[in-house]
């Protein structure tokens, strides 16, 4: 059957591949950098002009175009040619020398999310150092020393250090969780069609006779090669991760491929109980399973807390295989913590693996009684 559908090659071997060196040649780059934004100076005073100098330094935005009204940089921003603009009004320099409070605007565009976020950090920490940069030049003119002038401008200084990722490369956010999610969505519908194909062709009584009238000996031999196949593609997938792009790994490669096992036949486990519950409908099996997989990006936790997700939701959540691996993941790969923090989740993923036997009857009827159902 393997040899004989190429629907099998593009799942099992070209589609894991493709997604592979598709999405971390997308992201090479890690962060998003140099993204379109523009500047709206009315007042073009040589305060403002540093200003804007500063702006354009920022690693996020790339100022490159700059606009003479309020209502041009809006508009361009409607037609997405920037993603942001930062606005000076006429007067601002005059109002600050004269400590009367001006008012500097910037607008992001926030239907893209990332561009958005990441260019309005910048913005916003340029809009912190104006009055910074202002009040240095009036301690400086009262003949205030370097050092002195630091201490009231920045008495306390802060030092960020993300843990895990510490250059917050999107490469490393994303794919490690992306492609497994694809992997785990691949594994639960060669699964499920697999075991439903026996049933389209009527072809599942002569299976069950040649295993020896044995659920577990017909669903293993049926689902090994595949379990070969997807744990070495996870293996290459580790192994392309970790050592090809360098991602951080504090528990080493071998621990990341018994967790890729792990997770392979929980996702085939899981894939079988799918089934036996949908028993004859393959067509019913394998909607729940593309359905599932979908959700399952949702409520992995890694776009969105799912300790701020409605409870019903996050006690949904320990029903998805990626939720169990992106937590042991974490735990190992990224913090490099003991595995008994993630204990459950490995428990969850065991449980999946195992999780066939709560429909051992229902295969054994189904492989006597139950016919094709369209």
């Amino acid at each position: 059957m393997l040899a004989h559908r190429p629907v099998f090659l593009f799942v099992m071997i070209l589609a894991p591949v493709l997604c592979v060196v598709f999405f971390t040649s997308l992201m090479a780059e890690g962060l998003p950098t140099d993204m379109p934004a523009a500047v709206v100076d009315e007042d073009n005073t040589p305060t403002t002009r540093k200003l804007v100098r500063v702006l354009d330094v920022m690693e996020m935005a790339d100022v490159s175009r700059k606009y003479y009204s309020f209502s041009e940089a809006h508009e361009a921003m409607r037609r997405g040619e920037i993603y942001a603009f930062f606005y000076i009004p006429k007067g601002t320099t005059a109002e600050a020398i004269s400590t009367r409070q001006p008012k500097v605007s910037f607008y992001t565009n926030d239907a893209y999310l990332v561009p958005g976020n990441l260019i309005m950090k910048d913005m916003k920490m340029t809009g912190e150092l104006i009055p910074l940069a202002l009040t240095r030049e009036k301690l400086r003119a009262k003949g205030l020393p370097e050092t002195e002038m630091m201490a009231w401008l920045q008495p306390i200084q802060i030092e960020p250090h993300p843990i895990g990722n510490p250059t917050l490369d999107y490469n490393v956010y994303l794919s490690n969780m992306v492609v497994p999610g694809i992997l785990i969505l691949l594994i639960l519908l060669t699964t499920v069609y697999t075991i439903g194909f026996e049933w389209k062709q009527q072809t599942q009584k002569a299976w069950y006779q040649m295993a020896g009238q044995r659920v577990s000996i017909a669903l293993g031999a049926k689902l090994l090669p595949q379990t070969a196949i997807y744990t070495v593609q996870w293996w290459l997938m580790d192994w392309w991760f970790f050592v090809h792009c360098g991602f951080p790994c504090q528990c080493g490669l071998g621990m990341m491929m018994l967790i890729g096992l792990l997770t392979v036949l929980a996702s085939q486990g899981f894939g079988v109980l799918l089934f036996g519950i949908q028993a004859g409908m393959m067509r019913v099996a394998l909607c729940i399973c593309s359905l599932w997989g979908i959700l399952s990006f949702s409520l992995a936790g890694f776009t969105y807390p799912v300790t701020d997700m409605h409870p019903v939701l996050q006690a949904l959540s320990v029903w998805f295989p990626l939720r169990h691996y992106y937590l042991i993941y974490v735990n190992q790969a990224l913090d490099g913590f003991p595995v008994r923090y993630v204990w459950s989740s490995v428990c969850w993923l065991v449980a999946f693996c195992v999780s066939p036997l709560l429909v051992h009857y229902r295969y054994r009827k189904a492989f006597l009684k139950f016919e094709y159902l369209p």
